[in-house]
């Protein structure tokens, strides 16, 4: 049984929705995972896991099973190696969490699986439409270049590109072409290759060979609307070719010097812009260049500050090397690069995204905005962390979000603003969901109390996290590496191993705070017991037991001679079992310092350890690739690894369970006692080995870390698929530490916030008020205009009204005249139409006897012929008899290529909804941008031609109206024209029906042979049409039921759509509320640069006047009646006491204001939240009760239609069986009539009349089957467009 696919991590704090799923073909997997702008997708490496003992194996028939919990902190997968699996009782499988609404079409498609013995993933691309996926890596020794189908759940492996001609060298880019039929694909120089691929058939179209000195990052890609042009750059060549003739044929001749071109993008069908490592841009056009500009490397503006009010002592001492150093790092060179509908985005300098705008001017694209990396408050160095190097952009299908990635595996987000007016010049990414590690992990604990997990990393930051809600509640970095981490039982402190010392750290409601710091240098290991009064500390190979509440050395454990890799308390803390490098487990006496047991395999290294619930049995994995069960001082059981080194092993507290995870990041369950083949199950989700594994006390969550700097959360599930029952529901604690200092400055700021908001509601009501004086002075300017323009346009008004008048007049007498020529030539006419007429009649007459003895004659000769048809007709039913049963073999035959037909059709129908989804939801999104943009520019335009339109709709209204009046005239005089035109037509049509009538007459003797041979045809095609047609209700029922379910998922998607413009809501509001922030400082940072000049205006008044003084230095008085004036001018005491007390107040007032904005801010938050829940109850309500009417409506139509064309086929077989009625109340009459040739002319009029009939009815029934196939293979069938058939009456007749 095989895993339903994964979905994507969201955590529940984030605020930014990750509501479209990007896709950017770059030259590492890493960089490609990052711009498919979900922070933790999972891409798993190896293949879904399937059972190695087959179906009926018995470890089938274990009730554990493990699933995803859709969690990861840390960085994508960037590399895919090969995974055993096993037939174990436990499947790793995703389970949904609450997360914040996504605007997509479809489910998430699972991660395609790697090829086996992979060593990593060098490229990867994706489809334009996100169907299909590229991935190069190296299988072995060979390259492999494998297309995968993401829209398959799950996804499955498509097509494996390979050609011998070409040599064995792995692509660095790849790139789909815009119909996603074409893949292009490149080596790294040099000798690097450029291939174009037909990959659905699996085809090399062509090849170039490109040699360029070294190897250096390449970048290939299409034309985004031609699938001929592939444009290709790297180090020192920039190269356009056009596939033709079944080569690639180079577009362009290369000027100029070499450019080290580190990345491109097309901003249209012909324009290509590149940068440089040299900070330029340069924009080609078919190949040539059109436009070039260098980027300036940035700085933060806080550093530009900085480096301003440097003295100049500070200057002149840095020394020469660090000078050179800032140089290097000073270069500019543009890393990445994106294009958007109004330009392009690019990043020329680390932390920095410049965004580019077309402009009609010669610089053909113009600097519009700067986008920083925001500075982490928690980091050791902040500056050093909004200043990291963006390797990835990429913007959503609607461009309303900017994605990045840095060099330190951080994902940024970006909201673009559609108008101008809400931009500023300079702006600031924000976090995706939060900072993850970008380093490997080196320690992970769990707590009792509490649902959180800390972590460490060589990134030199400890974070706790909460496995439950899916988010970082604590960070903070360090200037050493943290090698260890240990929570306390009560999740209120934790232990971290540093290089120098070992810390207590107590977690506070926002920080970390340093309790206690121990003499314990480079500690590698380190563990709180079980009921959290001790803590042990590995010291090289030895271990020091230490007091939680005293922090006094209670014991020292020596015996190690290797160092020591993990520690493990028992859970009634009367045992501690420790293993190391030379091979050695130890079972300590706590008491006695002892050793109690020992296990010792100079062969192994050990890595990781774990006990049993009873403390009974040991667990331990290391170097010699197996899983070994140590019991009283031996070796009981050992599990071989199949090729794989064990790194770390969890035991469930149940003890039914042991995970193991790998070298190759891949975790392995087991039932235990321990099976001693293959009987596991291994999934895939790491890119290193996985460092530490902990599974929580209540067994529902397996937590795993690994060298690649990824967390993974696993949920346990039984095996029919219910959460893990414990004895006891675990509770949480919620109490948080504080600091008291932290609550007094609090409440401080509270009350300076309070005082502050008073001050700037007096200030915003005092600019309110000269505002609206302001705009009144306008407005009686503006209606001072417009009474002027009022009386301009009614003089014009009167002259226009007067040259109407005498138009008209000219109009009326032209009209009188034209009305008395038509009289007169409409009297000529009616005189010569009538002796005409007199003519035609008096011919008519003449022939209509002619006509009469005619038909006498004929009716005499068929009554003749019908004796001789009668006979024709029994041998031609005998033979069509023998036929029939000839046709229904065949027909069988028919009716099974019909049904493979119709499974083919069935699969083609599938890809065809999908496609086709994908193309609305990208459409709908388009035009509702266009929409929203238009009817802006319109409510602007309105306001402004409003008041014109009034007074010239007047104006409008009379002209419209003379000219009606003319064209009706004129409408009068052309249908006097077409009556006379078509009287003549008339009379030539008489002549022409006359002569017409003559040859139907000799004609109908062979017109009623061949209409009673098409009736018996067309009776026998009738029968096979009902049972068709009865066979198609079948086929629409099916598929109506079909149509119910996707508009079950319709109305989810709808719900869905709902939250994320809530949630769109919500972050304008906090957008708006910073904006605000901002303004106030910078209205701070203008007041203060005001007070600066006006002190150094102060300072050079001072400097002259002691000038002055200076020079009656040789005349004591004069020097001391100067310095006098001085005093008395320039110090007076009460300004000196106001200094220092505005200096004393200023800078902690400022603080408890922001503090207590901060404040009242988040509460209004969380009204609005609460608010929102209480009112998303109601809504719901509302909208089902609304769907229910719907349906109800859709059912009365669809009744009604029904009823309708019963009524239909009631009528005709009514006619029918009347006019049989009549047929055979004739037939069997015996009695001489008085007319005989009367009444067979009327049994014929009746049979050409039956005939008709039966020719209608089954025209009428082609069409229905003609329109039902035409619109089947197009569009999903609904079952309110389409009438029910009701052919019983037909039947009956046809029995009759």
């Amino acid at each position: 049984m095989l895993p339903p696919p994964p979905r994507h991590f969201r955590p529940r704090a984030s605020a930014a929705a990750a509501s479209w799923g990007v896709g950017a073909a770059v030259a590492t997997a890493t960089a490609a995972a990052s711009a498919a702008a979900a922070p933790c997708r999972l891409w798993r490496r190896g293949p879904w896991p399937s059972s190695a003992a087959g179906r009926g194996s018995p470890a089938a028939s274990a009730s554990w099973r493990i699933r995803w919990c859709c969690t990861r902190w840390g960085r994508a997968a960037s590399s895919s190696t090969s995974s055993r699996t096993g037939a174990s009782s436990s499947q790793v499988v995703p389970t949904p969490t609450p997360a914040p609404a996504r605007a997509t079409a479809h489910p998430d498609p699972s991660p395609p699986a790697g090829t086996e013995k992979t060593r990593g993933v060098q490229a990867m691309a994706i489809s334009p439409d996100r169907r299909y996926l590229a991935a190069a890596e190296t299988a072995g020794d060979q390259p492999v270049l494998t297309v995968y189908d993401l829209s398959s759940v799950p996804a499955r492996r498509r097509r494996t590109l390979s050609a011998t001609e070409l040599p064995e060298r792995v692509a660095v880019a790849l790139a789909f072409s815009p119909d996603c039929q074409y893949l292009a694909a490149a080596t790294a120089p040099p000798e690097g290759h450029l291939t174009y691929w037909l990959w659905e058939k699996q085809r090399l179209m062509a090849a170039v060979r490109l040699e360029a000195p070294g190897s250096s990052v390449c970048q290939v890609s299409f034309s985004p609307q031609d699938n001929a042009q592939v444009c290709f750059t790297g180090n020192g060549f920039f190269k356009l070719f056009k596939y033709s003739e079944g080569t690639l044929k180079q577009m362009n001749l290369e000027k100029g010097m070499p450019q080290n071109y580190l990345c491109h993008t097309w901003l249209s069908e012909e324009e290509v812009i590149c940068g440089t490592d040299t900070g330029k841009l340069i924009l080609f056009e078919t190949g040539d260049l059109l436009w070039e500009t260098s980027v300036e490397y940035r700085k933060p503006h806080r550093e530009l500050e900085k480096d301003a009010t440097t003295t100049e002592y500070e200057r002149f001492s840095v020394c020469s090397s660090v000078d050179n150093s800032s140089q290097q790092d000073s270069l500019p060179q543009i890393s990445a690069i994106a294009a958007y509908s109004k330009g392009f985005a690019c990043s020329s300098s680390p932390g920095i995204v410049l965004l580019f705008e077309k402009t009609r001017g010669k610089e053909l694209y113009k600097e519009s905005q700067e986008i920083w990396l925001p500075k982490d408050r928690f980091s050791n160095d902040p500056e050093k962390s909004g200043r990291q190097n963006i390797i990835c952009i990429c913007f959503s299908p609607s461009e309303e979000t900017m994605v990045v990635n840095t060099h330190k595996n951080q994902l940024y987000v970006f909201t673009m603003f559609t108008t101008d007016f809400m931009k500023e010049r300079i702006a600031y990414f924000k976090y995706l969901t939060f900072p993850l590690h970008s380093a490997s992990i080196t320690g992970l604990d769990i707590c009792v109390w509490k649902s959180i997990l800390a972590t460490c990393s060589l990134d030199r930051s400890v974070r706790i996290w909460n496995y439950q809600t899916n988010t970082l509640e604590l960070y903070k970095e360090y200037r050493e590496e943290a090698h260890t981490v240990s929570l306390h039982p009560t999740g209120l402190f934790c232990l971290v191993g540093f290089s120098d010392k070992l810390r207590f750290i107590s977690l506070l409601y926002e920080d970390m705070h340093v309790f206690k710091e121990l003499a314990v240098m480079n500690c590698r290991e380190c563990s709180f017991s079980s009921r959290g009064h001790l803590f042990a500390a590995v010291n090289g190979n030895v271990i020091e037991i230490y007091s939680s509440i005293t922090f006094q050395n209670i014991n020292n454990l020596k015996g190690h001679s290797g160092k020591i890799h993990s520690v493990k308390w028992s859970a009634d803390d009367t045992k501690f079992i420790s293993c190391d490098t030379h091979g050695a487990v130890y079972e300590w006496n706590l008491s006695t310092g002892e050793r109690e047991t020992d296990c010792v395999l100079k062969s192994c290294r050990y890595s990781s350890i774990d006990l049993s619930s009873d403390a009974k049995v040991i667990f331990a994995v290391g170097s010699d690739q197996t899983l070994k069960e140590i019991s009283e001082s031996s070796i009981q059981h050992e599990v071989p690894a199949f090729g794989v080194v064990y790194t770390a092993v969890a035991v469930s507290h149940s003890g039914h369970m042991v995970f193991v995870g790998t070298s190759l990041g891949t975790i392995r369950a087991m039932k235990y006692p321990l099976p001693l083949t293959a009987d596991f199950n291994e999934y895939q989700a790491h890119a290193g080995a996985v460092t530490k594994m902990s599974i929580t006390n209540d067994d529902q969550f397996l937590l795993t870390a690994s060298e690649d700097g990824s967390i993974f959360i696993w949920k346990v599930y039984e095996k029919g698929g219910e959460v893990v029952k414990w004895q006891k529901e675990a509770e949480y604690a919620e109490e948080v530490l504080i600091m008291r200092s932290d609550i007094k400055e609090k409440s401080q700021a509270m009350l300076d916030l309070q005082i502050r908001v008073k001050e700037l509601q007096t200030e915003n009501y005092y600019q309110l008020s000269l505002k609206d004086m302001y705009y009144n002075e306008k407005i009686k300017e503006l209606e001072d205009n417009f009474t002027q323009e009022i009386s301009s346009l009614k003089t014009k008004h009167q002259n226009l009204q007067a040259e109407k008048e005498n138009q008209e007049r000219q109009h009326q007498l032209q009209v009188s005249e034209l009305m008395n020529k038509q009289a007169r030539e409409m009297q000529k006419l009616e005189s010569d139409s009538n002796q005409k007429l007199l003519m035609e009649n008096e011919k008519y007459q003449e022939l209509d006897e002619k006509s009469q003895k005619m038909q006498e004659e004929y009716e005499k000769q068929l009554h003749s012929l019908e004796e001789s048809k009668s006979k024709a007709v029994k041998e031609l039913t005998e033979y069509y008899e023998e036929k029939l049963n000839e046709k229904s073999v065949l027909l069988k035959e028919t009716e099974e290529d019909m049904r493979r037909q119709f499974r083919a059709h069935e699969e083609i129908e599938k890809q065809i909804y999908e496609d086709e989804d994908q193309e609305i939801m990208e459409i709908k999104i388009k035009y509702e941008q266009q929409l929203w943009e238009e009817k802006e520019s319109n409510m602007q335009l309105k306001g402004e031609i409003g008041v014109m339109n009034k007074r010239l709709n007047s104006l409008q209204k009379e002209l419209k109206e003379r000219n009606r009046y003319i064209a009706e005239i004129k409408l009068a005089q052309q249908k006097l024209q077409h009556f006379i035109k078509s009287l003549e037509d008339d009379i030539l049509s008489l002549k022409k029906e006359i002569q017409e009538r003559t040859n139907t007459v000799q004609d109908k003797e062979k017109h009623i042979y061949d209409l009673k041979k098409k009736n018996q045809e067309l009776e026998k095609c009738r029968f096979v049409l009902d049972h068709r047609i009865v066979e198609l209700k079948k086929l629409i029922e099916a598929r109506g039921n079909d149509i119910k379910i996707m508009k079950k998922q319709i109305y989810e998607m709808e719900g869905e759509l709902e939250r994320f413009h809530k949630e769109s809501t919500q972050l304008k509001l906090n957008i708006t509320q910073l904006q605000q922030k901002l303004k106030a400082t910078d209205n701070e940072m203008h007041r203060e640069r005001q007070k600066k000049h006006n002190m150094e205006a102060l300072l050079k008044r001072f400097k002259a006047d002691l000038h002055n003084c200076a020079g009656f230095i040789q005349e004591p008085q004069k020097l001391k009646n100067g310095i006098r004036e001085l005093y008395t001018k320039y110090v007076q005491e009460s300004d000196l006491e106001e200094i220092e007390i505005a200096q004393k107040d200023l800078q902690p007032e400022c603080m408890r204001q922001r503090e207590y904005l901060e404040r009242n801010l988040a509460a209004l938050k969380k009204k609005l939240v609460k608010n929102q829940e209480t009112h998303r109850g109601a809504y719901m309500h509302i909208m089902q009760e609304n769907m229910s009417l719907i349906k109800e409506i859709n059912d009365l139509r669809q009744e009604l239609k029904a009823a309708l064309t019963q009524l239909r086929h009631l009528k005709s077989t009514l006619k029918l069986t009347k006019k049989r009625e009549a047929i055979q109340d004739i037939a069997p009459r015996s009695e001489p009539l008085p007319s005989p040739a009367v009444l067979r002319l009327n049994a014929e009029k009746e049979n050409e009349k039956i005939i008709e009939m039966q020719q209608l009815e089954i025209q009428y029934l082609r069409n229905q089957i003609q329109e039902k196939g035409q619109s089947t293979p197009v569009e999903p069938l609904l079952a309110g467009n389409l009438p029910e058939l009701n052919l019983e009456g037909s039947h009956k007749t046809q029995q009759q």
